[in-house]
């Protein structure tokens, strides 16, 4: 520890009362060195300093308020204060090495801080320890706001996916009932198909059976029917020519396609049907009155004996015998002479 120095040698303390003799003593300027480099000091925080700095601020305060007030008063004392050390640059005492504000060239200021932690007081050590507590802190934030990141982000996409699977799921109860509505339309249109089919089909079955039923009555009451359909007449009664064996034509002839159905013109029974020659097939329908009508060159016949009612089909238009074409050949007959049969339907109410 340095100590103040002596006063000089030959002067008498007490007879030079006043600094102006050898100047004012300046304990600090005496015992301390001066700081060699660019330092700064640092600002206490809170309560007393905890390096030897404070004791030397303490003395010079001590002194410098009340004691030099007194100095020329009383005798020069020594006093005895401790080196003040230079102050350190904050970052050095911290660990670092923040050289960027020193200057490269002043190797002075390097051993000034280089030595400023020991002088300090901080061990270079503590200040390692320090500086990995502050970056294991440090590293811990970082982690924590990591974490929060992190699940703010599942949670985030746990919210989108929950969405998701929502929103897709009502698209699927929308699609399915939508199919389910389109089935049922479906079925329900397919019903009303079935039963409009149904409802035309009993009317067209209740429509024939009102038909069926007012021929019958007709039948009973003795109405006439026209022998075919879908005809030409060709040849009538009388016509005269080579191709009939008495000179004339002695019935009347209805062209039409093979096939065609020949109807009973009123109700009667069978008395013939079979080949009959030059008439082809032939079949003989007896009125009730006797009359006969013949029926020649069928395909075929439907009904070869009985009774039978007027309408009801007994054979089919042909071309057997001797024709030139597929037609029906119709002749009335009465007391076993023929008739024009053209006036006789006429006569009957039927428009041949």
């Amino acid at each position: 520890m340095a100590s103040n120095s002596p006063a000089p040698e030959g002067i008498d303390v007490q007879e030079q009362p006043t600094a102006g003799a050898w100047g004012e003593w300046n304990p600090t300027e005496d015992s301390a060195r001066p700081p060699r480099g660019k330092h700064r000091v640092l600002k206490q925080r809170g309560g007393l300093a905890r390096s030897s700095t404070v004791l030397g601020v303490g003395v010079i305060a001590a002194v410098g308020a009340g004691g030099i007030a007194t100095a020329q008063d009383r005798p020069q004392v020594a006093i005895s204060l401790p080196s003040l050390p230079a102050l350190p640059d904050l970052p050095e005492a911290l660990g670092g090495a923040d050289q960027s504000a020193e200057s490269a060239g002043d190797s002075d200021a390097g051993s000034a801080r280089t030595a400023g932690p020991a002088r300090s007081g901080i061990i270079p050590q503590q200040a390692d320890r320090r500086s990995d507590a502050g970056e294991l802190l440090r590293s811990r934030i970082l982690q924590q706001a990591e974490s929060q990141q992190d699940a703010a982000a599942a949670q985030e996409r746990a919210e989108a996916e929950r969405v998701a699977q929502e929103a897709a799921a009502q698209q699927a109860r929308d699609a399915q009932a939508a199919k389910e509505a389109a089935e049922k339309a479906a079925v329900e249109a397919a019903e009303k198909d079935a039963a409009e089919e149904a409802r035309r089909a009993q009317e067209a079955k209740e429509a024939a059976e009102a038909k069926e039923k007012a021929e019958r009555a007709a039948r009973s009451a003795g109405a006439f029917f026209l022998p075919t359909s879908a005809y030409t007449l060709t040849s009538h009664y009388g016509d005269s020519g080579s191709m009939w064996s008495s000179g004339h034509h002695t019935g009347l002839d209805f062209a039409a396609p093979t096939g065609t159905p020949v109807k009973a013109v009123g109700a009667g029974k069978i008395i013939s049907a079979g080949w009959s020659g030059a008439y082809g097939y032939r079949i003989v329908l007896e009125l009730p009155d006797g009359t006969e009508i013949w029926y020649c060159h069928l395909s075929s016949m439907s009904v070869t004996g009985g009774s039978v009612a007027g309408g009801d089909t007994i054979g089919r238009v042909g071309a057997t015998g001797n024709v030139t074409g597929p037609h029906l050949h119709l002749e009335v007959r009465q007391g076993g002479v023929t008739v024009d049969p053209l006036s006789w339907l006429t006569a009957r109410g039927l428009n041949v």
